[in-house]
């Protein structure tokens, strides 16, 4: 339903250029407000089910279920996202979601069992609409082969940022100074409001893949092993949102000043906000992995120092260094998809990656939870430096699976093209070379002609690795 759009690449990517994409307003609006509930959902939970229940314990175990129920459906969501189109699997998600939000609440302020709302938070996970991948799915569709597609990836990770700063704090408000239930019942009516219109908004829907009629199968995103490594490394991410929730919450109450804890996560998150929109002002010369690595290590480092904070002036500090870091990491990793993942399989690719974030988070609630519950808030900070480690020595290991493939480029005798196979230019102007070929230095070859093109061959175009008779590729340097 979409088409690439041509991006003038002498200018400096940035958000103007970006929003004025043709048709970028039109789904990015009702896409936000689709995504702030998100931010939402969590803390609406906790609150609720431990205002019936007297129990944070139990809060965060029908919250932990939400979030695994979701994580495990989200790829199932963009399977069929991709296949029947975003509006088509949209409309009955929201209504669903709303349905089952509303069950959870009323059997909460009925007073059931635990047990009970666990099982109510697992349609009410399921359900949660995919909005972010399938905004950012438009978006790759808009801006395949464009400069500005970090960029964009830049600006989803700022939205999110902001729906999880803002969701919050209005989940709080309206459970604490309305009603318990407020802030679910907000969330269920923001989602189905905001996931009609979104839906509605057809003309800048990717092209649905469906099966194609000579019997050909369908990849699935997980079978490339580019995004298998990702989604470990978004694992850790997730690991660090969860760890630091719980760990800050409980560093407040330690401290006797449990109001600290909106301050610390409010700098945590403007951390990763502000990394972000540094993110997409920037027209970056090093490629995506290099990038991604080097992000991960410095949230690595951060992360394992989190533990040895005494005060809550330094915990701030590491806190907005940790965010600072997370967003480099987070942006590169979705950018990356656009060079792994096929088209037909985007959809599916962002959820997978956005579950991974929720199941990384969710686990890392239940075990942060744990430690601190037993030794402290120290203990719990131990929970994002283990993730992030793991995950780091997983980039480390299997680094070379996230090398994009290499344009082919048939040449003949003269060194013109005789056909090519095309390319996204973002795949091969920064990564194509070294970290997508073998590495070896290859020799210029000319073969001159008596029917050859008077033509030179320019020099650029001499150095080139061979891949079959007739088949070269341009050596770059990342």
């Amino acid at each position: 339903m979409t088409s690439a759009v041509t991006t003038d690449t002498s200018a400096r990517p940035g958000y103007g250029q970006l929003l004025r994409t043709p048709g970028a307003l039109g789904f990015v609006l009702p896409g936000f407000a689709a995504r702030l509930p998100f931010g939402m959902l969590t803390i609406s939970i906790l609150l609720l089910v431990q205002h019936t229940t007297g129990s944070y314990g139990s809060a965060g175990i029908v919250a932990a279920v939400t979030g695994i129920s979701m994580a495990l459906s989200a790829p199932l969501m963009g399977i069929f996202t991709d296949r029947f189109g975003q509006s088509a699997v949209l409309v009955p998600v929201v209504l669903a979601h709303s349905a089952a939000v509303s069950g959870l609440a009323a059997l909460a302020l009925a007073g059931a069992p635990v047990w009970a709302l666990a099982l109510a938070a697992v349609p009410t996970g399921a359900s949660v609409p995919q909005v972010g991948p399938m905004v950012r799915a438009r978006w790759a569709a808009r801006l395949e082969g464009s400069p500005l597609l970090p960029t964009a990836a830049a600006f989803e990770s700022v939205t999110d940022e902001f729906t999880f700063v803002v969701g919050p704090v209005l989940a709080t408000a309206l459970c604490t100074g309305v009603h318990p239930a407020a802030g679910l019942v907000t969330e269920a009516t923001l989602t189905l409001i905001g996931g009609l219109l979104f839906a509605a908004r057809r003309a800048s829907q990717p092209t649905t893949h469906a099966p194609s009629a000579t019997g050909e199968k369908r990849a699935f995103a997980l079978s490339h092993p580019g995004l298998r490594v990702l989604i470990f490394a978004f694992l850790g991410i997730g690991a660090v949102f969860g760890g630091m929730q719980v760990s800050l919450a409980a560093f407040s109450n330690e401290i006797g000043n449990p109001g600290a804890n909106g301050l610390l996560y409010g700098v945590f998150a403007a951390g990763n906000m502000i990394a972000g929109i540094a993110m997409g002002a920037v027209a970056w010369k090093i490629g995506p992995r290099r990038r991604l690595i080097l992000g991960y290590i410095g949230l690595t480092a951060a992360a394992s120092v989190l533990w040895a904070a005494n005060s809550m002036i330094l915990l701030g500090a590491l806190g907005l260094v940790v965010g600072l870091f997370i967003a480099p990491a987070l942006i590169t990793g979705y950018t990356m998809v656009e060079q792994l993942v096929p088209a037909n399989a985007r959809t599916e690719a962002f959820t997978w990656l956005t579950g991974s974030i929720a199941f990384g988070q969710a686990i890392a609630v239940i075990l942060a939870g744990r430690l601190t519950d037993a030794h402290g808030s120290s203990y719990g900070f131990l929970v994002p430096m283990a993730a992030t480690a793991l995950a780091l020595a997983t980039l480390l290991a299997l680094r070379a699976k996230l090398a994009p493939k290499a344009p082919s480029r048939i040449v003949n005798a003269s060194g013109s093209g005789s056909g090519t196979a095309s390319a996204s230019p973002s795949a091969s102007a920064s990564e194509a070379g070294t970290e997508a070929v073998s590495g070896t230095t290859a020799r210029a070859e000319v073969t001159a002609s008596a029917t050859a093109s008077p033509a030179p061959v320019p020099a650029a175009r001499n150095r080139v690795n061979e891949r079959g008779m007739g088949h070269r590729v341009p050596v770059t340097v990342d």
